[in-house]
């Protein structure tokens, strides 16, 4: 049989045709990846400035992590959690000293890890604060993204998140981002359990709240017996220039929730951490997944946070974050309103020129060698995996000056 070479447009054609028409990607098809480029399939190279939105924070097919994933795949993949496994106790007792925790709940994805805070977070608040059953309300924010279960739209205010998809979950009570004293009024709610926050905004557009915004809403839950929650799935792992963004100020989370990056983007991993007085209310039978704390996704969470700490990609990614941030805000083009972010979680705010859009923008660094997606229409987020040198963030740096340039 004569194997028939595919086009580009082949393999979008297929796509379209049999798969759920759920996402609009970038018209680019990619077949390789290693540390931060990825090839596409004619062999193209390109800069991956979006690292499947912070998951591959460690670089495509980081050796050791990839190493890891086959020596683990030739012994045991699965047990589920009705027996014990020789892995998992090691990944929960390497992770929880890792973050700082008492206890670790294994899931996989970053929404199922928000629906496992949620759950948890409305069991303590009947078990140990009281609240009366069923009336249990968590505090969240707008311009929130936590996932895209019916919970979780259910707490969303972005339309194109939710309309269409109700009835929907009670129990949210919504408060602008960034905001001390509309929390604080909210917290005056005794059936209040938790505040659900995200330490920066990733996809409405890495929108960074104001110093001492999370420390101020720390305390606040603190004086008022609520968990205070913070879902670090995109920021966590060393993207902002700390192994977690609540550190930049110093908070400890009662519930913190990781994906993405846990893993390096080689495997499906996502925890949820607490201490033993909030996770020991959830008791055997009352929350679980198949896949959660599998053996290949324990030993690739090990190997992926291995790196992070040896390859230093926190210091990398505060050190190099500066320099992207600089560099852009020096760009003299029209299409530039803003720049911001932390470490190398950064956007760029685009303001449409001859109606040329953010889109129009990633379109034509695409064609120029570089990669990323835009938000929200007007917001363009650059996030590079996390070992990248100086030397070639300039390079990456230049191509995003080129395309500028070229709709001035």
């Amino acid at each position: 049989m004569i194997e028939t070479k595919m086009a580009p447009q082949d393999y979008i054609t297929r796509e379209d045709k049999f798969g759920a028409h759920n996402y609009h990607p970038l018209p680019v098809v990619l077949d390789r990846g290693e540390g931060i480029y990825v090839w596409d399939v004619e062999g193209k190279r390109y800069f991956d400035f979006l690292s499947a939105y912070s998951a591959v924070n460690q670089g495509h097919c980081h050796p050791k992590i990839i190493n890891a994933l086959t020596e683990q795949a030739k012994k045991l993949t699965l047990t589920s959690r009705a027996f014990y496994s020789s892995v998992l106790g090691e990944y929960e007792e390497y992770i929880t000293k890792y973050f700082g925790f008492d206890k670790v709940l294994p899931m996989n994805t970053g929404a199922e890890a928000d629906e496992t805070a949620l759950k948890l977070c409305r069991k303590w608040g009947y078990e140990k604060k009281g609240i009366p059953e069923n009336e249990a309300k968590i505090i969240v924010c707008e311009g929130n993204f936590h996932g895209r279960t019916i919970t979780i739209i259910s707490m969303s205010t972005d339309p194109e998140s939710y309309k269409g998809f109700g009835p929907y979950t009670p129990g949210f009570i919504t408060v602008p981002y960034n905001d001390v004293a509309a929390l604080e009024k909210a917290l005056e709610d005794p059936n209040v359990a938790g505040f659900l926050v995200e330490p920066i905004q990733g996809e409405a557009g890495v929108y960074v709240p104001e110093d001492g915004y999370l420390k101020k809403a720390h305390e606040l839950c603190k004086s008022k017996n609520v968990l205070f929650i913070a879902d670090e799935v995109q920021t966590g792992i060393a993207r902002t220039g700390k192994l977690l963004a609540c550190d930049h100020e110093g908070v400890r989370p009662d519930i913190l929730i990781l994906g993405k990056a846990i893993s390096g983007g080689v495997f499906p991993v996502s925890a949820v951490f607490a201490d033993d007085d909030v996770m020991l209310v959830i008791k055997p039978g009352e929350h679980g997944s198949t896949y959660g704390g599998n053996p290949l996704g324990c030993k690739v969470a090990i190997a992926a946070l291995d790196v992070v700490k040896e390859e230093k990609l926190a210091e990398n990614a505060e050190r190099l974050g500066k320099i992207f941030r600089e560099e852009l805000r020096n760009i003299k083009s029209d299409m530039i309103e803003l720049v911001r972010g932390k470490g190398l979680l950064n956007a760029v705010i685009i303001k449409p020129k001859n109606g040329k859009k953010a889109w129009d923008v990633c379109v034509a660094m695409k064609e120029n060698g570089l990669i990323a997606k835009p938000t929200h229409e007007h917001i363009i987020r650059f996030a590079p995996p996390l070992v990248i040198n100086e030397e070639q963030l300039r390079e990456a740096i230049e191509i995003i000056k080129k395309t500028l340039a070229q709709f001035d």
